[in-house]
């Protein structure tokens, strides 16, 4: 590299590279731009010797691409109110229950994951998940009880499910109450 001169000034290696960087920049002034870049370019020529003035072949430096986003999933949403008083009433049927009782949470989420696949290739609208709400205080362990009852809502909110899943609340007493979902299933494209 060649050494700088006064303090302050670039060597005519170092304008030609500064010369390359800005090339590369979108300018907030165009006009300003073009007109520094002619001096630049003229300053530069002048003052490189001739061997340094023939183009060189130099492997282009790229910025790294960016990294993939994937689509964020899709919100989910309540069930609306006249939707849901016909389930409660019987109007509208469920189309599939899916009773996860006594299950481990891996076993539990495992079958619900494949219910709720299932059921949107079998093109049902609503479901019912039943969670049950929790052993009783001799059943519960470390003051834990219905993990079922906290782990299911938390799985149907994960982006693998999403796809699936419209929106989901809590069922009526006719149908399990606090230990059972309703599930709305989104239709299969």
């Amino acid at each position: 590299m060649a050494k700088r001169g006064k303090k302050g000034t670039l060597s005519p290696e170092d304008r030609h590279l500064w010369g390359k960087v800005t090339k590369t920049l979108t300018p907030l002034h165009p006009e300003r731009a073009t007109r520094l870049e002619e001096e630049l370019t003229k300053s530069v020529e002048t003052a490189m010797p001739e061997s340094a003035r023939t183009p060189r072949t130099a492997t282009a430096i790229k910025a790294p691409a960016p990294a993939y986003k994937p689509p964020a999933p899709p919100p989910l949403h309540q069930l609306e109110h006249k939707y849901r008083r016909k389930i409660v009433r019987g109007v509208t049927a469920i189309d599939a229950r899916i009773d996860l009782h006594g299950l481990t949470q891996h076993q539990a989420h495992d079958r619900l994951r494949g219910f709720l696949h299932q059921a949107q290739a079998r093109q049902h609208k609503v479901v019912l998940v039943i969670t049950g709400k929790g052993g009783g205080p001799g059943n519960a362990y470390m003051d834990e009880r219905g993990i079922l009852r906290r782990m299911v809502p938390q799985w149907l909110s994960l982006p693998d499910l999403r796809p699936i899943v419209i929106g989901y609340e809590e069922a009526h007493a006719s149908h399990g109450g606090a230990g059972a979902l309703y599930v709305r299933i989104r239709r299969k494209r």
